[in-house]
């Protein structure tokens, strides 16, 4: 979808010339319980208070979430009116803002409209960037389509496109530079969320390890990103026994990316993105359950998500520069699995006693902390899908995020509130390492069933010593159940907003 930006004057003369412009849809927002203001007052009086007579008879009032759809109103040059409730104004925030992008988004793909033009009115405490952008990426998400992006998974026709090709919003003239500077960002992200989403929904007999190593080196040919991807002769040399345990069982051969942005200076450390990268889990030895496994070939999007992250920065050009690390592998039992009781050897020299099989997302995240050393960097963040214990002490809301300085937590959840893909500060507190004692090794890789996201966090945080960490973990937002079944994208976002903080 084309999205452009139409600069109006804050005068009358603007206004008209927004009202009476042709086009296939115009979308206009209202308050509830106030007069029609600013564009929506022009579109009442050209109509001759058509949107005064709704309103009192109360066919629109300008509730949030309501919304109606008006076919060749007079007076106005759109062959549709269609009005959004944002609600109370004193309530319209961020999240109020995003509801009324979707409702809007929503009716539009109803129609046949193949062009629509949209009247921003900004939520309290942000501009018009913010507002811009955070459009592009909520129709985005509306209108993403993995079939349509991947046509050799259904025999069946998939059904056509919708119809709007084009979205162009109606902004003071003065904001017209920096929305469409936003624009852009929102695109970009846009483009890295769907990356994300697309390596996520692929089932895992098509996204094996290879296959993830493939597409990240093409991503990194496109964007002019360094790529290196290390096979298991590589990563026996590097002794990443933990690493190396995970893929035991499987004939599948790992595959350790290494992706390298330079956006600045060669002097300023990097940030380094690690992401874990099981194409498929099924517990090893340690089987899961077989209700549900299908959805474990998502447990790789902590991977999908670093991928998507680097794909949106070096499509921004930001200033910064960036490592992205991913260790892949499948976990599958066999004769020659890994198995409970088992002791490995890390890179790090660190012994692990594998109580779990299934606790293996740590083991491979482990090494590739230690390998994010010789970088220097400024700080590291690993995401993962990690654990069930995140799933139910955060839902689907909030991913979780545990972090061993301050001043990187609070960043990071800053910027997830800002990007809309929320994070929640989790303890990391000494006492819980009590729980990964072991008496045959320096440790177990499990802690036992109470606070298993934060002894997961705690494990790794044994790997992560040397520089400023943090963990996000993924396992409850990442991806979507039911009738919904699908990856999100989360948390490119955030970590876009992140990096693109500290780029300024």
């Amino acid at each position: 979808m084309e999205f452009s930006i139409k600069a109006v004057e804050a005068v009358r003369a603007g206004q008209t010339e927004l009202i009476r412009g042709k086009t296939d849809a115009l979308v206009l927002g209202l308050f509830e319980g106030v007069s029609p203001s600013g564009a929506a007052k022009a579109a009442d009086q050209a109509s001759g208070g058509l949107i005064g007579r709704l309103i009192k008879a109360s066919d629109f009032t300008g509730k949030r979430g309501s919304q109606l759809l008006l076919s060749e109103p007079p007076g106005i040059g759109a062959a549709r009116l269609v009005l959004v409730g944002l609600g109370k104004e004193e309530d319209f925030k961020e999240k109020a803002f995003v509801e009324a992008v979707r409702i809007g988004a929503r009716v539009l793909a109803g129609t046949k409209a193949r062009q629509a033009v949209w009247n921003l009115d900004l939520p309290h405490g942000r501009g018009v960037d913010w507002a811009a952008q955070t459009v592009v990426q909520t129709v985005r998400d509306l209108t993403y389509d993995f079939i349509a992006r991947n046509p050799g998974l259904k025999t069946k026709t998939p059904p056509s496109a919708p119809a709007l090709r084009k979205l162009t919003f109606a902004v003071n003239a003065k904001s017209a530079a920096a929305a469409r500077a936003a624009i852009a960002r929102g695109a970009a992200v846009a483009d890295g969320v769907d990356f994300a989403r697309d390596l996520g929904n692929l089932p895992a007999n098509i996204c094996t390890p290879t296959y993830l190593a493939e597409q990240a080196r093409a991503m990194a040919r496109r964007l002019g990103v360094k790529a290196e991807v290390l096979g298991r002769k590589q990563i026996e040399v590097l002794k990443m026994g933990a690493f190396l345990s995970v893929t035991a069982g499987t004939v599948q051969p790992p595959q350790f990316i290494v992706l390298r942005y330079q956006g600045a200076a060669a002097t300023q450390a990097p940030v380094v993105l690690v992401g874990k990268g099981i194409t498929f889990d099924t517990g090893g030895i340690s089987l899961k359950p077989g209700k549900g496994m299908d959805e474990m070939k998502f447990d790789m999007c902590g991977a999908a998500s670093v991928l998507g992250t680097m794909a949106a920065v070096a499509t921004m050009k930001l200033k910064i520069n960036l490592v992205v690390l991913v260790p892949t592998c499948e976990n599958m039992p066999s004769g020659v699995a890994t198995k409970p009781g088992d002791v490995v050897v890390t890179m790090s020299g660190q012994t692990v006693e594998i109580l779990n099989t299934d606790a293996e997302g740590r083991l491979i995240l482990c090494d590739a902390l230690t390998y994010a050393e010789r970088f220097k960097p400024a700080a590291v963040i690993d995401v993962a899908t990690l654990t069930g214990s995140c799933v139910i002490a955060l839902g689907h809301v909030n991913s979780g995020l545990y972090a061993n300085q301050e001043e990187l937590a609070d960043d990071l959840l800053a910027a997830g509130r800002d990007a809309l893909d929320t994070a929640w500060r989790m303890p990391l507190d000494e006492e819980y390492q009590e729980q990964l004692k072991s008496n045959f090794a320096d440790m177990a890789n499990i802690g036992g069933r109470p606070a298993g996201s934060v002894t997961a966090a705690c494990y790794l945080s044994r790997f992560a010593g040397k520089y400023n960490w943090a963990h996000l973990d993924i396992a409850g937002t990442a991806w979507k159940s039911g009738a919904a079944k699908g990856a999100t994208g989360r948390p490119v976002p955030l970590l876009t907003r992140y990096l693109s903080m500290l780029a300024k």
